[in-house]
């Protein structure tokens, strides 16, 4: 994908969506900006909000006519990929047979908050573009995703994801389960679905996508994950790019005892909160 800046100002909301599905229907997938929706910060306005099925397809053919052309190779064979899905698979049935009371727990204080569902699914994308819905426990209000456009400028991010320390969307419980990542442990299910593996860069949203490099898409050269390199050291703390060169990096030399090491990390990370907003 390549970048093409929009230097009409005068375009409305409607008008850059328009644009950027034509786009992909095109299959040039372009990212189609004006210049001062970003900053230092990030991204404080994405083109587009909402993906329906026919948009996740044309991003996805977008994403691997994009992949085509990227030189790297990730490591690891087919024994390799074998042992990662079964270890992945008794991993996660054992850690959702453990957790599953604490789960529990946790979706009853989420209901008795605020009497809404206690788990939320989103859209995310994984290898090739593939898009799969990525389960948490409910850590903001109940129509966060329609109030999204209302935040999307007070993003504290300084690359395409967005993070806000003041996000007014959060409920009571909401920030302590993020802070611990209590939040995140349904994703075991999509781990034993074969959505995500349990090391792997993290899955992003179909709007962060639309605006990435050729360079970032690489990160959709492999099946997404619960935790990569950049999940343990530093999580929000770290930039955007050196998040990039994190997972770029991973691609290049996962193996199982890479993959190992990146699992003891990661529960260090959770227990000492490293990062964790």
């Amino acid at each position: 994908m390549h970048n093409t800046n929009l230097m009409n100002h005068m375009l409305s909301e409607d008008d850059v969506t328009n644009n950027m599905l034509n786009a992909l229907k095109r299959g040039e997938a372009s990212v189609i900006v004006t210049p001062e929706k970003f900053s230092k910060k990030g991204v404080t306005e994405y083109p587009i909000l909402e993906f329906d099925e026919e948009a996740l397809e044309l991003l996805r053919l977008g994403i691997v006519n994009t992949l085509k052309y990227s030189k790297i190779v990730p490591n690891g064979g087919k024994a390799y990929e074998c042992t990662k899905r079964m270890f992945d698979i008794a991993a996660s049935a054992a850690a959702l047979a453990v957790l599953a009371v604490p789960i529990g727990i946790a979706a009853l204080v989420i209901y008795i908050d605020d009497k809404g569902n206690p788990f939320f699914s989103q859209v995310r994308l994984t290898k090739n573009g593939k898009p799969f819905r990525m389960y948490k426990l409910r850590t903001m209000c109940m129509d966060a995703e329609a109030r999204f456009a209302e935040v999307q400028k007070e993003n504290q991010s300084d690359g395409l994801a967005f993070k806000s320390d003041s996000d007014p969307r959060i409920t009571r419980v909401g920030g302590f389960l993020r802070k611990t990542s209590i939040d995140e442990l349904p994703q075991l299910w999509n781990v034993l679905k074969g959505d995500m593996s349990l090391i792997g860069p993290r899955p992003p949203l179909p709007r962060e996508v639309v605006l990435y490099t050729p360079k970032q898409m690489e990160r959709l050269l492999v099946k997404g994950g619960l935790s990569c390199i950049c999940q343990t050291e530093g999580r929000s703390d770290m930039a955007f790019d050196e998040w990039v060169k994190g997972d770029l990096r991973y691609i290049k030399t996962r193996s199982a005892k890479v993959d190992l090491k990146l699992m003891i990390k990661t529960v260090q990370a959770v227990v000492m909160r490293k990062g964790a907003k």
